[in-house]
């Protein structure tokens, strides 16, 4: 007997919990309103982030969404530039950047690893990536 009842694999669609409009590509976190699950744009770029918006949608209309799996490539916006076999981390959180990934930088700081480049990539791409949660990668100066 299996316990996977009620569950689901692929696409699927949620609440946007603000505007993503045209912002296929982007990477987005689960949040909820009063209990109802919804999706975001990072605020940090510590933030989880195992979506990436498939169709964006007005304020509190539906997106769909897919989740990250290391089984299949996903095509990410790209801030920047980057090289096969790059590390990817969030962008920046900086206007229009929230939920674009970049290459791990070379200064200092605290990253979370979400993919490896597949293809070189020029910034705002759609780069093809493979999801790898390696998770924080410290980069000393």
């Amino acid at each position: 007997m299996s316990v996977q009842s009620n569950t689901r694999t692929g696409k699927f669609v949620l609440l946007a919990g603000e505007a993503l409009t045209g912002k296929e590509g982007y990477l987005v976190k689960m949040t909820h309103d009063t209990g109802v699950p919804e999706v975001k744009l990072p605020a940090a770029i510590t933030d989880i982030t195992p979506f990436v918006v498939d169709e964006g949608s007005a304020d509190a209309g539906l997106s769909t969404v897919i989740p990250l799996a290391p089984d299949r490539n996903i095509r990410l916006k790209l801030k920047g530039a980057c090289n096969p076999g790059d590390q990817l981390c969030l962008a920046a959180i900086a206007g229009s950047d929230a939920g674009m990934v970049r290459a791990l930088p070379a200064s200092a700081g605290t990253y979370r690893v979400i993919a490896i480049a597949e293809e070189a990539g020029v910034d705002g791409q759609l780069v093809l990536a493979r999801p790898c949660e390696v998770g924080n990668v410290v980069v000393s100066s």
